[in-house]
């Protein structure tokens, strides 16, 4: 199902390899699922899948979760997130030091130029990392209520497209919050300025995304992929 860059974690090592040498805490048998797309020599997206505790977690990520995130799966989400940045800031050669947020709440790496974003949908978390242009990612669960909500996130032209088809909508939303997180402010509106042109649905693919603000139009290149348990979307970096 999964492309090349697939990597099974067999053995409690194999997430912490470039980590600080202190002692980890206990980990389980299980270990998560990691997939890496590589885009360029340091350009990534990646996913995993939750299967550790917090305390886990928070050695990967190398911090703790705030106190004020007090729902559990939400502070795992938080520290597998800034795990998997990590990790792939150090699969680079980069050291990482932590992320920070501007006004508009977008996420930026401490002390790097890099442009990274992030997503989740528990237990599963993505991550994306590019040295070069903003970046936006999203996965969510195909979940009834995008019926719902889609006449008024969508164009008429996108809704005819999906045809009520949930897995087809979720494909559109992810595109959308991608395109969203990629510009990085607000006052966008869904139907109106993040566009998504028609496509044929296959278990993975490409879109032609575009961020609409008056006259301007930036047009941005998209992959998607479906699986049994949920989709994503991430901006397609890759260079010629």
């Amino acid at each position: 199902m999964y492309e090349d860059g697939l990597l099974l974690c067999s053995s409690p090592q194999s997430l912490c390899v470039s980590l600080p040498k202190i002692d980890p805490p206990q980990r389980n048998n299980q270990m998560p699922l990691i997939k890496t797309v590589w885009l360029g020599i340091d350009s990534a997206v990646a996913l995993w899948r939750i299967e550790e505790p917090e305390e886990q977690l928070a050695f990967f990520a190398l911090e703790s979760c705030p106190e004020d995130i007090i729902h559990p799966p939400k502070r795992l989400e938080w520290l597998a997130a800034r795990a998997l940045i990590a990790q792939l800031v150090q699969d680079i050669g980069l050291e990482y030091t932590g992320l920070r947020k501007d006004e508009f709440g977008k996420p930026f790496l401490k002390g790097l130029p890099h442009q990274v974003a992030l997503t989740h949908s528990f237990p599963y978390v993505a991550v994306q990392i590019d040295p070069h242009q903003s970046v936006g990612i999203d996965l969510e669960q195909p979940k009834e209520k995008l019926r719902t909500i889609a006449p008024r996130m969508f164009s008429q032209v996108e809704t005819e497209d999906a045809a009520n088809n949930l897995t087809k909508l979720c494909i559109y939303w992810c595109a959308k919050e991608a395109l969203y997180k990629l510009y990085g402010q607000r006052s966008l509106l869904f139907s109106e300025h993040l566009k998504v042109e028609p496509f044929l649905m296959g278990n993975q693919g490409n879109l032609a995304g575009s961020i609409q603000q008056g006259k301007a139009s930036q047009q941005v290149n998209l992959k998607y992929e479906v699986t049994p348990d949920f989709v994503w979307v991430y901006t397609n970096t890759k260079r010629a």
